[in-house]
């Protein structure tokens, strides 16, 4: 089942709200396990994380920053859009 725009667009808003600082928590603390790693090992660690943590949910970002494709198109008879 594929979402609208609409609920892509409040999806992605409730996973960078609230997902991705419960992941970074998660990931910080996952790092604070391995007992201080030589600082090149916890750069890819968080580079890795910071990738992997989008994956499941580029279809839900995809598009997002564009226009609604599901909006009417505005017509001259319409009048000015001013705001």
């Amino acid at each position: 089942m594929a979402l609208s725009y609409r609920a892509r667009r409040g999806w992605s808003l409730v996973i960078l709200l609230i997902g991705m600082p419960l992941y970074v928590v998660a990931a910080v603390t996952l790092v604070n396990m391995l007992e201080r790693p030589p600082i090149l090992v916890e750069l890819f660690v968080y580079v890795a994380l910071g990738f992997v943590w989008a994956l499941p949910f580029r279809f839900i970002f995809r598009g997002i920053g564009q226009a609604d494709p599901d909006a009417p198109v505005p017509t001259e008879k319409d009048g000015p859009r001013n705001g």
